[in-house]
């Protein structure tokens, strides 16, 4: 069969993708990853076939240079937890404005530059099966307008899909006259256009590949299909001192992503007071930090490893625990090794959220914004270090991941769901 990946332009977004595309491509189906024009170099790199689609627009930078960035990109951590059962139902005015804010300058925006494009391509193509992450609605878009199943595959809790099934239940709630649904009419041009009206499905799929353990998820009323997560961070080397200087003490891997440094002016941390605050601790810290960002800190305390980048996958299994900033890939690369976890996280859309489920889960503790933050993550550490419960709580959580089924044992799971979904070929 012919499956078309859709991914917005971001590595957070796309690389989760791959160990599945990678299957269906191995089982023998034809697989095409569709995304901007410029992001056709990180697919291509990936070993997949690249479908540039539409025009190249940051949206992100955009909203960026809006006074108001932060309150126009959908739920975030400091709004309520939209997602959560009874979440904002005394205040249907708030929840509305919300969903219309996230609608027009969020989905809206990054999928416009796509669509036009890549319902082209699916009409040309005829995909079975369109795959897209769970913010790229112009996969579903695509799908509607050639009669393909279609999926999405999470790259983190699934946070639009609860907060979809909250507003939907309190929206029901509401007189008819006061029920508005913009996602629904945003979508719903896009399907009258390719013949048909809007059906829920373009809003959460015909079902969503998962890729999070039970302890770790955020799940509506919808179809579930897990799926082991197996770690992909792009082209890698491993460096020589990784196998050839096997650590002596506690080895500490401090990574805060790329996304800080690519797309933002810096670390929503201060990265020195932490170091010099693990300076006393008698642990080799390994940061992944660029050079670029090493610049800026000076020299660096005697146990710390600077690098600027390392296969996460080759180090954390040499880790005793990992800090870093609740980045989907880094959280559940360092969970599947069954290493524990003293995770940052930005207050932004889901990665707290997630934090704080791998702290309930018992593997690992969170640190929220604080003044004094070398102080409390060094305090936090030695807890991780000293307390074995971590370690035994994080290997349990390793083992309800490897539990799932791998991206191979999926692609049979794939094909009858396909058989089940897909509609006439438009």
């Amino acid at each position: 069969m012919n499956v078309l990946f859709v991914s917005y332009p971001e590595k957070t977004h796309f690389l989760p993708m791959v160990p599945v595309a990678w299957a269906l491509r191995t089982a023998g189906h034809e697989v095409r990853v569709a995304s901007q024009p410029g992001f056709s170099e990180v697919i291509t790199q990936a070993g997949l076939t690249a479908v540039p689609v539409g025009t190249d627009r940051d949206s992100q930078r955009m909203l960026q240079a809006h006074p108001d960035y932060l309150d126009l990109r959908g739920p975030r951590a400091e709004d309520g937890d939209m997602w959560r059962e009874g979440a904002q139902e005394s205040n249907w005015e708030h929840l509305r404005e919300e969903y219309e804010s996230a609608v027009q300058w969020w989905h809206r925006m990054d999928n416009f530059p796509l669509i036009a494009d890549l319902v082209d391509f699916a009409r040309h193509w005829k995909p079975d099966l369109v795959v897209w992450e769970p913010s790229t609605y112009a996969g579903a878009i695509a799908a509607k307008a050639c009669g393909a199943a279609h999926a999405r595959l999470t790259n983190g809790p699934d946070v639009l899909g609860g907060c979809r099934e909250t507003y939907l239940r309190v929206m029901n709630q509401q007189p008819p006259e006061n029920r508005d649904d913009p996602l629904a009419n945003w979508l719903g041009r896009y399907a009258r256009e390719a013949g048909g009206e809007f059906t829920e499905d373009m809003a959460t799929g015909h079902f969503t590949i998962e890729q999070l353990p039970g302890s770790l998820r955020v799940d509506a009323d919808l179809e579930y299909v897990p799926v082991r997560y197996v770690p992909y961070g792009g082209p890698a080397v491993l460096p020589r001192w990784l196998w050839d200087d096997p650590p002596t003490r506690p080895r500490v891997a401090l990574t805060l992503g790329t996304t800080a440094t690519e797309r933002f002016d810096g670390y929503s941390i201060d990265v020195r007071a932490v170091l010099d605050a693990l300076a006393g601790l008698d642990v080799e810290v390994v940061a992944t930090i660029p050079e670029s960002e090493q610049l800026k800190l000076g020299s660096l305390p005697g146990n710390v490893r600077a690098v600027p980048f390392v296969p996460l996958h080759a180090l954390v299994p040499t880790c005793s625990a990992v800090i870093h900033h609740a980045g989907f890939g880094t959280l559940c690369t360092t969970a599947l090794h069954g290493v524990p976890q003293l995770i940052l996280p930005w207050d932004f859309f889901d990665e707290a959220e997630l934090a704080d489920r791998v702290a309930e889960h018992g593997g690992g503790l969170v640190v929220h914004r604080t003044d004094d933050v070398g102080t409390v993550v060094r305090d936090s550490l030695v807890r991780i270090l000293d307390e074995p419960e971590f370690a035994e709580r994080a290997r349990a959580l390793s083992t309800e991941m490897r539990d799932l089924p791998t991206p191979n044992e999926l692609v049979a799971r794939l094909e009858e769901l396909v058989t089940k979904y897909r509609g006439p070929r438009g």
